[in-house]
């Protein structure tokens, strides 16, 4: 046993540096995963401690309709008991302007009764309690409104029909933790002001709220069962603190589970460094292996004792990524900052830690399988003899590619609990890293068959097929890195230049929410311009086909849902974005029913068709329908659609209010809309270049978040380079020696070196580039349907930022080999 203990070391010891980048490609599997892991764990903890705090009650009512009389009597009546004690709240987006009309805003208003928040606190600047601030005729706004509109504290603004006094500034409030969503800064007005402001009997964009705090904690359940029981179950909803679920939670998880398909992607790369790691350092022990297989020992021995040695380098790989997971868990604050609530406290989070233990087991066994396998196809002659004998591709090469897609699929299926999505993704990765590695195998096979003249770059050429150099790996890892970052830059660049640099000169670029029916005619006289008007109806989906829609299901859909409340309108005529891709006409003639065309994007949520029966609900009328047509529009852009389009007939008695949006010179903007809230202060007048700033600033933040998750993949290729430089050490040193004595200066190596490295990077970064540009012409073609354009000088940086890595990956290891002397080298082998 001892003289095992010293074979295990004196292995690990002779190949330390392959040692280590085996180490490093275990780590660097796990530490993403480990980091979001523990992340996630932290801040959903955070929030379920605070979840009181994060709704400001333990019980809330929600609906974006007036709340009905039965829940009202039924606060009331527990309120009368001294049961709970309830606030209301109103939330709803209006302009608002100084008195003397310069200037005008689009402001989030949040009306509130005495009593909010039941927990937490609304942070001010003065440092004043919250129900001492805001009072009636008053008003608490946020520093951005001060800023945009160049007023101070005690300064009067223009809500609605009122003229209110700014009493303070908010900086925080306990149930909006984060307000990067925001279309317009927050002002807080006491619900007694509410009547004043006649805006809330004119408006179809109200989320109406009844906060509820129960005396007797035991009895939330209870109370919140009894609430639910008289609630229009279409309409209202109920909640708990405990089972509340707020947009913030829904973006961090959508962000987190992003962010973990990257950290999975990252594992798969890193994996096939493992593997390569692994090949390089059993290569390096191949001549012990054959002279103790020479004198008796058997390939269950070299197996066994390499089992161990794998798994004293796997704890030490997985123990490091546990560690770096750790510290950058708690650097991801930072990097998060405005994306999660301030107030989150980051801790060890122990299911993460044995979940990275078992992932580094499992990723190292699985990686390792095939390498120990083939241990017992080492023949000593051959070894030798310096014979390379290829690897066959028997039963155990396909048992592991089945069991690694098995273990991406259940990993998948374990971060995104949905099987569909699992088999998308890891058949996507897969196709990825297919088509990277016929792309370099295509390209090295060309390279080898090239006739170059220059000494110096047919040297080069030829070292990219040295004897245990992974070049092939290498390429596959980088471009498929390179790949998913090249692509999620140009996405955005071509996204930031179509909707923001180069806003379409015919596009809508100012939109009129809430005109009521009876002030068309005087808005559009004010307006003065040529527009087109859409009616708006709001509704939410009963059933189709007779099949009630599941609400709690559907919203947890991670794209668009039915569960929630559409924009109807009516009309006869098709747009001119629009294209009937079902049916021969809008509507049919010859049909008896109520009919309606849909939009394919919502049909494909639950596979409508025509002939469909919707039952809608609107404002608590039922309204069954027939699908009498499917549309689909032709190119994205900013004009307006709508998903559901009926007949005139049908709905032009439904309440409802009316939309238009205008393109006007941007210089005109503040003018018309100064003009448009002076007249009719329930109309919002939204700029669609500020909103489209707010867009850019997140789509930024979140942009360099994904782009440095995606760079840990791109680490996975530079350990692959340091693997196999010190795989082909001996093959380097030797062919710097005979330049040398053929008369070559280091110069003349160094050159060999620089430019094998250079045509490493260069294929691989190319070969990025193409596919990235592919994959990004597809998206922004076909699912943003917007125009392409391919960004010359930002790819030539990309390429030349990439090139540059890779070299100097690549040549810094080799500073040892271009110092060696051919004397010393020459006479270590003669004694050999």
């Amino acid at each position: 046993m001892i003289m095992h203990i010293h074979f295990i070391g004196r292995q690990i010891i002779q190949s330390r540096k392959q040692a280590l980048v085996f180490v490093l490609c275990v780590a660097l599997s796990i530490v993403t995963l480990i980091s979001l892991n523990g992340f996630s764990v932290s801040v959903r903890a955070s929030m379920q401690k605070d979840a009181k705090k994060l709704h400001a009650a333990d019980i809330i009512i929600h609906s974006h309709y007036a709340l009905s009389p039965a829940v009202i009597n039924a606060v009331a009546r527990l309120e009368a008991g001294k049961e709970i004690r309830g606030t209301r709240i109103w939330e709803f987006y209006s302009m608002v302007r100084p008195p003397n009309n310069q200037g005008s805003l689009l402001a989030k208003l949040k009306v509130v009764q005495s009593g909010y928040p039941f927990y937490g606190k609304v942070a001010l600047k003065s440092g004043r309690d919250f129900s001492n601030a805001l009072k009636p005729g008053s008003i608490i706004v946020a520093p951005a409104l001060l800023d945009r509109l160049k007023l101070d504290v005690g300064a009067r603004l223009q809500v609605g029909n009122a003229v209110l006094k700014i009493s303070d500034v908010v900086l925080a409030e306990p149930d909006q933790p984060v307000n990067f969503f925001f279309l317009g800064p927050r002002i807080f007005v006491s619900a007694d002001d509410l009547n004043r402001l006649d805006l809330l009997k004119k408006r179809s964009r109200v989320r109406y709220s009844y906060l509820i705090k129960v005396f007797d904690q035991s009895r939330i359940d209870a109370i919140a069962d009894r609430l639910r029981s008289v609630a229009d179950e279409e309409l209202e909803h109920v909640d708990t603190f405990r089972t509340a679920r707020s947009g913030v939670k829904r973006f961090f998880n959508n962000l987190l589970f992003f962010l973990s398909l990257i950290g999975i992607f990252t594992l798969l790369l890193a994996g096939v460094g493992i593997q390569s790691a692994l090949v390089a350092f059993l290569k390096e022990n191949e001549k012990t292996i054959a002279i103790m297989k020479t004198i008796g020992a058997t390939s269950r021995f070299f197996t066994h004792h390499y089992i161990v040695i794998l798994s004293v380098l796997g704890i030490g790989g997985t123990l490091l990524g546990l560690f770096g997971g750790l510290i950058l868990q708690n650097t991801l604050n930072i990097l998060f900052v405005g994306f999660v609530p301030r107030n989150v406290q980051l801790h060890i989070s122990w299911q993460a830690v044995f979940q990275g233990l078992g992932l580094g087991v499992l990723v190292v066994g699985l990686y390792s399988f095939l390498p120990l396998y083939r241990l017992k196809e080492i023949k000593p002659v051959a070894v030798f003899r310096k014979e390379t004998i290829p690897s066959q591709k028997g039963w155990p090469f396909y048992l592991m590619v089945i069991l690694l897609f098995t273990f991406f699929l259940m990993l998948v299926y374990w971060q995104a609990q949905d099987l569909k999505t699992g088999l998308y993704f890891v058949g996507g990765v897969i196709l990825l890293i297919l088509i990277c590695a016929v792309l370099a195998a295509t390209v090295l096979s060309i390279l080898k068959r090239l006739k170059v003249k220059f000494l110096i770059v047919r040297q080069a050429i030829k070292g990219l097929y040295r004897p245990k150099n992974a070049t092939k790996p290498i390429i596959i890892t980088l471009t498929a890195s390179l790949t998913v970052i090249f692509s999620i830059y140009q996405i955005e660049q071509n996204l930031n230049a179509v909707f923001v640099q180069s806003y379409p000169a015919d596009a809508p670029n100012l939109f009129f929410l809430d005109i009521l029916p009876d002030q068309l005619k005087r808005f559009s006289d004010s307006l003065g311009m040529k527009a087109q008007y859409y009616p708006i109806i709001r509704a939410r989906i009963q059933s189709i086909n007779g099949e009630k829609i599941d609400r709690q299901k559907e919203r947890q859909r991670r794209s668009d849902n039915l569960g929630r409340t559409f924009n109807l309108t009516y009309r006869d005529y098709l747009l001119d974005d629009e294209l009937i891709v079902k049916g021969n006409r809008l509507y049919n003639d010859d049909w008896g029913d109520l009919q309606v065309s849909v939009m394919d994007t919502v049909a494909k949520i639950k596979d409508m068709d025509i002939g469909d029966r919707i039952t809608f609900n609107i404002q608590g009328v039922p309204l069954q329908v027939r699908i009498s047509s499917i549309r689909t529009r032709i190119r994205e852009s900013i004009r307006p659609f709508f998903y559901f389009v009926f007949p005139e007939t049908t709905l032009h008695n439904a309440p409802q209010t009316i939309f238009t949006a205008v393109s006007v010179p941007r210089n005109q903007i503040p003018e018309i809309q100064t003009k448009i809230t002076a007249n009719f202060p329930n109309i919002s007048a939204i700029d669609a270049t500020e909103t489209l700033k707010i867009f850019t600033q997140v789509m930024k933040k979140l942009s360099l978040i994904v782009r440095f998750f995606a760079s840990f993949s791109m680490a996975a290729g530079i350990l692959i380079i340091l693997s196999s430089v010190l795989a082909t050490r001996f093959a380097r040193i030797q062919e710097a020696v005979y330049y040398k004595i053929l008369g070559a200066k280091s110069a003349f190596v160094v050159a060999v070196f620089t430019l094998e490295n250079l045509f490493l990077g260069l294929v691989s970064a190319i070969l990025a580039l193409i596919v990235s540009q592919t994959c990004s012409w597809i998206i922004c073609t076909k699912v943003f349907d917007i125009s392409y354009t391919l960004s010359l000088v930002e790819s030539f940086y990309l390429i030349v930022g990439t090139v540059l890595l890779i070299v100097a990956v690549g040549l810094l290891p080799s500073i040892s080999i271009l110092r060696q002397k051919p004397v010393m080298f020459l006479r270590s082998q003669s004694q050999e």
